[in-house]
């Protein structure tokens, strides 16, 4: 552990110093992050001087923005943002803080277009890879009402709560990719290295070879003469999978076939209403009008299935309609949600009612992973046994037949 001195910045604006036991100076700004301060300089006892994380091997490449150092960036600019710094200098203040090199090339940018007279929003709209057209639209709402601090607040929540339905989609199935990966490779390997050592003997020894042998010897022939045009298939077929997947129409046949598929449909599906009343809500309390949402949704909800129905409640709400009854009539928006919708509608507390469907969603989604995780032992052990017991059928039930002719 090292020591650093450190001079930061608290969330009432004052400057602050003082000593912090670290690992490394990126420990340290963690540290002061977590107890609300903005660092400004951090500086190791016996080494030289770092702002804000110093130079380290990461900084050297442009690495993509991670959700941890938006949560981050985020939080610093709203706590300096309330304490009354201004913008150019909190820019700067970021800037040098910051480990990743692409993030310190966008405040720069920032810094000099602000300079310049450009709008906080039209900034960040600059840099859609780093900010979503939600976080754009957010910085929006929240500059153009004067209650930026409150905005980036609202923000914080709902990057780190869809970071959390990630996560816990990405565990659920984990797991199982794991697993038929493995299962695949074992299957090649026993096709191809270990069946026809022994189909060889059982020949040689003119044993009538069972089906199962039968079936595995045939396979093996069709790999080892046609592999390369299998290898060739198979590379062209994911290719133009993946080409087709990044079409629009592609994205729309994919994520509505995920949404049909038993167990993860369902989990699918509430994740995508825990995002949707957990956005609208916080884009409603902040000022943004219901087709502005529906089309910041339609752009950020990340399902082209679902996408597609909010564009077409959008054309629904400029012509005058509710939002209640367009949802009614969408596909895959659950009864609960529309019935929440229309109640907030009648009652003019909409964001709160939202609020409480993806709180109720959230667990929802717990329970739908935790579901699909006690589904997928079972089926995965019926298929390790189906694979274990055809390969040792075609293997015994010869050589059965071989201890007999021996015997």
């Amino acid at each position: 552990m090292t020591q650093f001195a450190y001079r930061a910045i608290n969330e009432n604006g004052a400057s602050l110093t003082g000593m912090v036991d670290a690992e490394s100076v990126g420990d340290a700004n963690a540290q002061l992050a977590a107890r609300g301060y903005i660092p400004v300089k951090i500086t190791a006892k016996s080494g030289p001087s770092a702002r804000g994380g110093g130079k380290k091997m990461g900084g050297l490449f442009n690495r993509p923005v991670t959700t941890r150092e938006l949560i981050l960036f985020t939080q610093q600019f709203r706590t300096m943002t309330r304490a009354g710094i201004p913008i150019l200098d909190i820019l700067d203040i970021l800037k040098t803080q910051t480990e990743n090199a692409g993030l310190k090339k966008i405040m720069a940018a920032m810094h000099q277009d602000i300079k310049e007279g450009c709008d906080l929003f039209e900034a960040f709209k600059k840099h859609p890879k780093a900010f979503s057209p939600l976080y754009c639209s957010m910085i929006q709402a929240g500059e153009t009402a004067g209650s930026l601090p409150a905005v980036l607040g609202r923000l914080v929540y709902i990057i780190e709560h869809e970071h959390k339905i990630k996560l816990d989609i990405k565990a659920a199935l984990r797991y199982p990719m794991i697993v038929v990966i493995a299962l695949g490779g074992a299957f090649f390997v026993l096709l191809t290295f270990v069946i026809p050592k022994f189909v060889t003997i059982f020949i040689q020894a003119g044993l009538d070879l069972p089906l199962p042998t039968r079936i595995c010897l045939e396979l093996y022939r069709f790999l080892e003469n046609y592999w390369f045009g299998i290898i060739a298939a198979l590379a062209a077929g994911l290719a133009a999978l993946i080409a087709y997947c990044k079409t629009d129409q592609g994205k729309y046949v994919r994520d509505g076939t995920l949404m049909r598929i038993p167990l993860m449909g369902p989990l699918f599906i509430k994740s995508a209403m825990s995002r949707f009343s957990a956005i609208f809500s916080i884009l409603q309390h902040s000022g943004i009008s219901v087709i502005q949402i529906m089309q910041i949704l339609a752009g950020t909800i990340g399902n082209a299935a679902i996408a597609r129905e909010f564009i077409r409640i959008r054309e629904q709400l400029e012509e005058g309609r509710g939002i209640s009854e367009p949802l009614r009539s969408a596909r895959y928006f659950t009864p609960m949600v529309v019935s929440m919708v229309a109640i907030g509608e009648d009652t003019g507390n909409l964001d709160e009612l939202l609020q409480e469907v993806s709180e109720h969603y959230d667990t929802e989604v717990e329970y739908a992973v935790k579901q699909l995780s006690d589904a997928i032992g079972p089926i995965l052990t019926v298929g390790l046994a189906a694979v274990v017991g055809f390969f040792a059928l075609a293997i015994f039930l010869p050589m059965w037949d071989l201890t007999k002719m021996v015997k």
